[in-house]
């Protein structure tokens, strides 16, 4: 699983119970990723601060998902038919895949594989065979990269679809300071509107109420820009055409169970997605899909990138 100076362990989570498996690079960083859910809920960077948001009123046990770090959202995005908001992935319980086929080059060799497969109780709901297998990697200057493989296996040889999304909390210093760039002139969908479809005016994308929104066809790299905190969150994918953007406010944040009424103004929920279209695969075909953040230092003022910033997202 793990090679040079990196490590990886499995351990039991002390607050919760849970099994979880803890990657660790040299330089100190570190991700936490739970089986239940298949998800990464702790990653820090060297300096041990956390850069995943996870409310402090968050479940850990079944049936809810955790409300928090970055949730697999499949088999579908959205609240559709019979299945579950958001779909049941992120709260069934994964397994370490001891024998996972070959992956794309990486960077890293710090990295687990999980492999989520149906129950019967998912058949009666969604009656699909499938093989999800996620890679979850750490690289060496502490960027974090998730990878999704999902295989139709059914044996009657029909076709599935499904939708997906990498919910991501990113934890940020004031949700009024928070700028989010590679957006703007998109089309989008917005679930406040009952899914009416608008263009985004903005020179980027700022935040003064509640948010849920689908952007269209995005570009493969946006960046989350936290003022406060001189951070920039990178954010580049692959596979997956749409970016989700939610943050629910203070009013909406109220009637949310396991989320507390004040913290929506330290977190914002930015991910890849295959939201607008649904993925078709036929009996053998796989489809892959990638998210990949890193975090860089960043000094922000009156819209204008630091220099040093400007080149290195040119050369990504």
């Amino acid at each position: 699983m793990a090679g040079g100076v990196s490590s990886v362990e499995v351990v039991k989570d002390g607050a919760t119970g849970l099994e979880k498996l803890v990657l660790r690079e040299a330089h100190g960083c570190s991700v936490q990723v739970f089986l239940y859910g298949g998800q990464v809920i702790f990653w820090e960077n060297e300096y041990r601060e956390q850069l995943l948001f996870v409310s402090r009123k968050a479940y850990f046990k079944p049936p809810k998902a955790i409300r928090g770090g970055i949730q697999i959202c499949f088999p579908q995005f959205g609240n559709h038919g019979v299945l579950e908001q958001h779909g049941f992935a992120r709260n069934r319980l994964w397994s370490v895949d001891e024998t996972p086929p070959p992956f794309p080059a990486t960077t890293s060799n710090c990295h687990i594989d999980l492999i989520l497969k149906q129950s019967p109780e998912d058949l009666k709901i969604w009656p699909n065979s499938f093989e999800f297998r996620l890679r979850v990697a750490l690289s060496p200057t502490g960027d974090l990269m998730l990878t999704s493989r999902i295989k139709n296996t059914n044996a009657d040889g029909k076709p599935f679809k499904f939708g997906f999304s990498y919910n991501t909390y990113f934890s940020v210093s004031d949700i009024s300071e928070v700028r989010v760039e590679g957006l703007e002139t998109l089309d989008y969908i917005d679930n406040l509107q009952c899914g009416k479809r608008c263009t985004e005016q903005g020179d980027a994308v700022v935040f003064e109420s509640e948010a849920e929104k689908v952007y269209l066809s995005a570009p493969p790299k946006i960046v989350i820009i936290d003022h406060d905190k001189k951070r920039t969150f990178e954010l580049r994918k692959e596979g997956l055409p749409d970016v989700v953007v939610w943050n629910p406010w203070d009013r909406k944040a109220k009637t949310i169970l396991d989320f507390g009424e004040e913290e929506y103004k330290c977190m914002l929920c930015v991910g890849a997605a295959n939201a607008e279209k649904p993925i078709t695969l036929r009996p053998g075909e796989e489809w892959q899909g990638r998210q990949e953040i890193s975090v860089v230092p960043s000094s922000y003022s009156s819209g204008q990138w630091d220099p040093e910033i400007i080149h290195r997202i040119q050369d990504i």
